[in-house]
């Protein structure tokens, strides 16, 4: 049985995480049914969701699903769409004084941005509790996995859920998250140089480095922002 306190930062978690379900499953479906068409097994596509379970990159890499596999070209590709990551675990890294070393590998391997965000906006309030972060992350990767072996399984039936918007449902939950995070002028001139600096990137580069321009772009500015803060102290 959970101790009480466990039991409530469980039932918190999943509270949080459960509009963002809701946006996750269709998401999951749309994948799993791109996967069919690509000549996926519902056990394969369920398979990659699992270990995988990064969906920009999961997109990226079955939209250049060919015969034969351009292998290193995925690789490569879908390093740089998930290279943020690497920003975003030494970030999450800092709150997770309270875990096992077990504890910690496993929560970053169920690192979604949405997790993360929901970690980084629990921890400005109080220390960040395993039961809640797996609560939230393993929520997540439960209706990930299971969406994308039902898209597999119903294949082309589905049709396309673009064309309901489904494929802005993320992107609709992530902003509404980062809401959460606001703070004034500094998180507006930290969102605003990211947004600009990868609308610049995707007009003039191919592939995905948008998302890694506009993800440093932040670091760079809420950095230099600190660091005038601090001086002014």
């Amino acid at each position: 049985m959970l101790k009480p306190s466990r039991a409530a930062d469980f039932r918190r978690g999943v509270l949080d995480i459960l509009p963002v379900l809701a946006a996750a499953a269709p998401i999951g479906l749309l994948w799993g049914t791109l996967a069919a068409a690509r000549g996926f097994s519902p056990f394969e596509a369920w398979l990659t969701s699992a270990t995988v379970f990064a969906g920009a990159s999961q997109f990226v890499a079955i939209d250049m699903w060919r015969d034969p596999v351009p292998l290193m070209l995925v690789v490569f590709t879908t390093f740089v769409v998930n290279v943020r990551h690497l920003l975003m675990g030494a970030s999450l890294q800092r709150h997770l004084a309270r875990f096992s070393a077990p504890g910690k590998l496993l929560a970053m391997f169920l690192m979604t941005d949405e997790s993360w965000a929901f970690a980084e906006r629990k921890a400005l309030a109080e220390p960040l509790r395993p039961a809640y972060y797996f609560a939230v992350a393993v929520s997540m990767w439960l209706v990930w996995t299971s969406a994308s072996l039902a898209g597999a399984i119903a294949g082309r039936s589905l049709g396309d859920p673009a064309a309901y918007g489904f494929d802005f449902a993320f992107s609709a939950m992530f902003i509404a998250i980062l809401a959460g995070f606001w703070k004034g002028r500094r998180t507006a001139a930290v969102l605003a140089s990211s947004a600009i600096a990868a609308a610049l990137a995707k007009l003039a580069l191919s592939g995905a480095w948008y998302i890694v321009i506009g993800g440093l772009s932040g670091v760079v500015v809420a950095a230099l922002l600190h660091s005038d803060e601090e001086a002014a102290a």
